[in-house]
């Protein structure tokens, strides 16, 4: 044959592959059972996976080879894990009593009986009425949520699936209302016992005692119910022929919740169950109040534990400086030796402490000066005359701010801001309101004043032009300049002519040919050759001006 065949290709690509990883040489094989008995027996690190976790060494080959078609370049545990998921199943359950649609009216298709259009009426699960709501288009249900949840395998086979946790709270109620009422029936028979031994002799209350003593101690037991196994003694067997090595205490309420099902995360604190310790908090963020357990480290930093750990400390520091003491051998003398040490301490301390004070003081303890004398106290040596003059030395400085003081600018007499009227600072000597302005003095405020009275007339009396205006004939005002008179009108016209002007002289403008020899000039401009001229000017930013002729 001149070229392989693929299936041939395919068995030696797999040939090849179990060559490589079954065949090795006598040394490696040597090499390989060593560093795993290393392994084994803690010598050596453990093997890591692709992911970087640790390998257990004792896990058997069987188990931890993966098989030679999934081509595993480095050791791993991913073939014996799940990895086949289906994402489409869901672990959630149904919204109980969710309602999507609440209709006011019934509708074709709808429930005959309660009108919601999720089901009919074999299947309606309120009370059958009288009169359905089809016939009286009343009190219309709303529609179910209808939901679609595809379970796996373990979903399906789950007896808690959907379960609420707090209905349960019903039932603790129910068990709480119980004892509660047996407390109270308790406690009236205990009533009702002790009126009857008041009318009775001496021996039947003596009696009556003792029943109630009884009734006490079966009140007692319901009470300590959760403690009942504290005190039982246990035999430890371990001997294959039954013998007991030892007795021990449960020390524990086994109502209580065991340390390693506080927190069932793989990533939470780790549990050694051989001797049964969890050094760290299990629930490191729950609420510290609601806790009690936080770890066995919390028994190790607190308490009377650091008290030992301090004098375990102290006694082989002690034994290094040669001091005879050991603290499983005497424990007594070890206690007493650091209880010796702590005295001897605290009186070196509070030595060395007084040494220190008196020699430089303690200023701590001492009563602060008057702040009259802090302040008038200086070194400074200042003479005076009789009047009261400086002869020697130099004068005490007034602190100042860093602004300005009684800086006068632009000829004013007071500071900026010595005056205030509507809202607004100015100066005093002038009344103004501008800071850079320059001051007019009196005459300027009786100015200001004469404007101010100026302009509430004209105020007032365009007030009263308002409202009465004065009848009178339709006038062209003229729309130029700023300073119109009041009583200006235009004549219609000498506009005419004043127009017929202007087009005149612009015509003359653009052809001189036009222009005669003999021009004479006239000064005069009339209301109406104004008012020409600005109605012929053409304005260059007017959008409107290339439709003008």
């Amino acid at each position: 044959m001149g070229e392989d065949s693929p299936r041939l290709g395919g068995f030696r690509l797999c040939l090849a592959v179990i060559l490589n990883v079954a065949f090795k040489s006598r040394e490696d094989h040597r090499k390989q059972i060593e560093l795993e008995e290393a392994r084994k027996a803690g010598l050596a690190p453990a093997e890591l996976d692709e992911d970087g976790k640790e390998i257990n060494p004792h896990i058997p080959q069987y188990m931890s080879s993966a098989p030679w078609y999934l081509n595993a370049e480095r050791p791993s545990l991913k073939h014996q894990r799940k990895w086949k998921s289906d994402p489409n199943y869901t672990k959630s359950w149904y919204d109980r009593g969710a309602k999507t649609f609440q209709a006011s009216k019934y509708r074709k298709g709808a429930c005959e009986n309660c009108g919601a259009m999720t089901h009919n009426v074999k299947a309606c699960m309120e009370r059958p009425r009288k009169v359905g709501a089809k016939h009286t288009n009343k009190h219309i249900a709303a529609d179910e949520k209808i939901e679609t949840i595809e379970l796996d395998y373990d979903g399906k086979r789950d007896r808690w699936n959907g379960y609420d946790p707090s209905t349960f709270a019903r039932v603790i109620e129910r068990y709480e209302a119980r004892d509660d009422a047996r407390k109270k029936y308790l406690n009236e028979q205990q009533l009702k016992k002790l009126e009857k031994s008041d009318q009775t002799d001496e021996g039947a209350a003596i009696d009556e005692a003792i029943e109630d003593d009884d009734l006490r101690v079966d009140e007692a037991k319901v009470d300590e119910s959760k403690q009942m196994d504290f005190a039982k003694v246990e035999k430890r067997v371990r001997t294959t022929g039954g013998g007991s090595t030892g007795t021990v205490r449960n020390l524990r309420i086994r109502e209580d919740t065991a340390k390693y099902l506080l927190n069932l995360d793989v990533n939470s604190a780790h549990y050694d169950p051989k001797t049964r310790s969890m050094r760290e908090d299990p629930l490191p963020d729950a609420d510290p109040n609601e806790k009690f357990y936080e770890g066995d480290n919390q028994y190790r930093n607190s308490g009377q534990a650091l008290e030992f750990k301090e004098l375990n400390i102290h006694a082989w520091e002690a034994f290094d400086k040669g001091q005879d003491v050991h603290m499983q051998a005497a424990p007594s003398q070890a206690e007493l030796l650091y209880k010796n040490f702590k005295v001897m301490k605290e009186k070196l301390k509070s030595h060395t402490k007084e040494t220190i004070i008196e020699k430089y003081g303690n200023a701590a303890d001492e009563e602060k000066l008057p702040r009259e004398l802090l302040l008038g106290q200086s070194e400074r040596q200042v003479e005076y005359d009789r009047a009261g003059r400086i002869i020697k030395g130099q004068e005490a400085a007034i602190p100042r701010s860093k602004y300005e003081e009684d800086v006068y600018i632009n000829n004013h007499t007071t500071v900026w801001g010595s005056w205030w009227k509507d809202h607004q600072w100015g100066f005093k000597c002038c009344k103004q309101t501008i800071r850079n302005s320059y001051c007019t003095g009196a005459a300027g405020i009786e100015a200001a004043e004469a404007a101010n009275d100026l302009m509430r007339a004209n105020i007032a009396r365009k007030e009263a032009a308002a409202e009465d205006p004065a009848p009178g004939e339709e006038k062209r005002l003229a729309t130029w300049g700023t300073d119109v008179p009041d009583d200006l009108v235009l004549d219609e016209k000498l506009l005419a002519d004043a127009l017929k002007k202007e087009d005149q002289r612009k015509r003359e403008e653009k052809d001189e040919r036009k222009r005669k020899y003999n021009v004479r000039w006239n000064d005069e401009v009339t209301a109406e050759d104004m008012e020409a001229y600005r109605m012929k000017k053409v304005h260059h930013d007017d959008p409107m001006k290339s439709f003008m002729n």
